[in-house]
């Protein structure tokens, strides 16, 4: 299925405090998952990118400074296309599992911007968003699935841009 061109892209950032060492027994199941998963999103219907290393996941890639901290950082053609992708299959079940192997925090652990399509997001850029959006709450500079902004509204790349 082919799709007009669009001006901006669906970026989304999630991060997670493991409970344990990622080679631990405890996280065996969801390290075993990582893989299928990730394959799944790629071939899945509005994906675009997403942050990986040599390794073809992103767990080894620093985020806020915190070894304990793992990211996932992806784009999508728009919030509809993430959303099916989020709640089936496989990643719905990883989802339903995450009190085993991830801190429950008070604090923001996912965000979503719009970007403009083709660029792709830092790790940088991800962390300014986070921090953004526990300050300031949804807005269209960092915003969340249940309170999100059309692309329309979309801020700049950086706030200092």
């Amino acid at each position: 299925m082919t799709h007009a061109p669009v001006a901006h892209e669906l970026a989304q950032v999630n991060i997670a405090r493991l409970k344990f060492p990622l080679d631990s027994p405890e996280l065996k199941d969801f390290v075993d998952a990582l893989d299928p998963v990730n394959a799944v999103a790629d071939a899945s219907d509005g994906f675009v990118w997403r942050l990986q290393s040599d390794d073809g996941n992103a767990t080894d890639i620093a985020v806020f400074g915190n070894e304990w901290l793992i990211i996932n950082m992806s784009v999508w053609r728009n919030t509809d296309t993430l959303t099916a992708f989020m709640y089936q299959g496989q990643h719905r079940e990883l989802l339903a599992r995450r009190r085993e192997w991830f801190e429950r925090v008070s604090e923001a652990m996912a965000a979503l911007w719009w970007v403009p399509a083709g660029h792709r997001p830092t790790v940088a850029e991800a962390e300014e968003r986070l921090l953004h959006l526990r300050e300031h709450g949804p807005t269209p500079y960092a915003f969340t699935l249940r309170t999100s902004f059309p692309a329309q509204e979309a801020v700049a790349v950086s706030r200092s841009a």
